[in-house]
């Protein structure tokens, strides 16, 4: 066999290094409906990246529940078939139970209050997560959530003759909706319209945008003005991923992910509103709520974090929550 030259050999490493027959593709995975608001955020961060990179990325979006529920998501990434995803807290928890913390009914009121826990606590978070091999692309909130249902609920009496969504796989809030005398129904969020149309369920929380998006309110067109949480979430990628990246590449990312999570946060807070307003000229009802009744919600919220977080371990998380707002409150005592 006749040696190949070494300036050849030279030629055709470097060739090959360079070259790249088919472009690194990140399967993503999200529940936002194909066409809203996030997913075209989300689409519009995979076009960024793939032209920053040249095209030697590229995101592989599947949107829709199509890559399943969250849980379905997380097992998915774990075993290699998704590589990155857009969750809520329900997602994020099933890698580190400690962020239900993020989603305690009632903790927070106000989007500044969540803005400074967030910025003192991201960090935090964030290694976390990556103790349980995913890193943290960008932080979210998608809205207010609020409870949504087929006929008024104005007292906590009322949602206990409801028939309550909760998602499953969340054992944690189905006992502790439980305890607190409700009757909750647990179901892949995927089944959610399917579950109103055969009165399996009649009452859920999501966000405005959220039951607007998915045409849910349509079914349920009762809105307790009640702000229940923060709809909280992350864009995340599996290490294995990240580490296969090249480091320019993984800068890229970030940036791309970063503003993609500003755009989320600037629209998503102002087309909630729009939101209301949309579904108000298709039906929906929005049911005040005095202030004494309030009151009454935050004391039955209150008394389900034990059970909420009885599987996550130290409560840590929550009581620096809770330490951090209470000293935002302090310091602006006009919000």
């Amino acid at each position: 066999m006749k040696m190949i030259p070494i300036v050849l050999l030279a030629v055709l490493t470097a060739f090959s290094e360079g070259y790249s027959a088919s472009p690194m593709s990140i399967k993503f995975g999200t529940l936002a409906p194909q066409g809203s608001p996030w997913d075209n955020i989300m689409r519009q961060m995979g076009e960024e990246l793939k032209s920053a990179t040249g095209g030697e990325v590229e995101l592989r979006i599947y949107p829709g529940g199509i890559a399943g529920d969250e849980p379905d998501m997380v097992r998915k990434m774990r075993v290699g078939q998704l590589h990155a995803a857009a969750l809520t807290v329900m997602g994020l928890a099933q890698i580190a139970p400690e962020m239900n913390a993020l989603q305690m009914p009632m903790l927070l009121s106000s989007y500044a209050e969540l803005d400074f826990v967030m910025r003192e606590m991201s960090s935090q978070l964030d290694a976390i997560l990556q103790k349980r091999g995913f890193k943290v692309l960008n932080w979210v909130d998608a809205g207010w959530v609020h409870l949504f249902a087929q006929t008024p609920v104005v007292y906590p009496a009322d949602l206990k003759r409801q028939k309550l969504f909760v998602w499953a796989g969340d054992t944690a809030a189905v006992e502790a909706w439980k305890e607190e005398g409700f009757s909750p129904v647990p179901l892949p969020a995927t089944e959610i319209y399917t579950g109103l149309q055969s009165g399996l369920i009649n009452a859920f929380c999501t966000t405005p945008l959220a039951a607007l998006s998915f045409q849910w309110f349509a079914l349920a067109g009762n809105m307790t003005e009640l702000k229940w949480a923060p709809l909280v979430g992350a864009t995340i990628i599996t290490l294995r991923k990240w580490q296969e990246m090249p480091e320019a590449h993984r800068a890229l990312l970030l940036r791309s992910a970063a503003a993609a999570g500003e755009r989320v946060r600037r629209d998503t807070r102002k087309l909630g509103d729009e939101a209301v307003e949309i579904m108000k000229q298709h039906g929906l009802r929005v049911v005040p709520v005095p202030r004494e009744v309030a009151v009454d919600w935050e004391r039955s919220a209150r008394a389900t974090y034990p059970r909420l977080l009885e599987k996550g371990g130290p409560t840590e998380i929550l009581h620096m929550i809770e330490r951090l707002r209470d000293d935002y409150r302090a310091a602006h005592p006009e919000n």
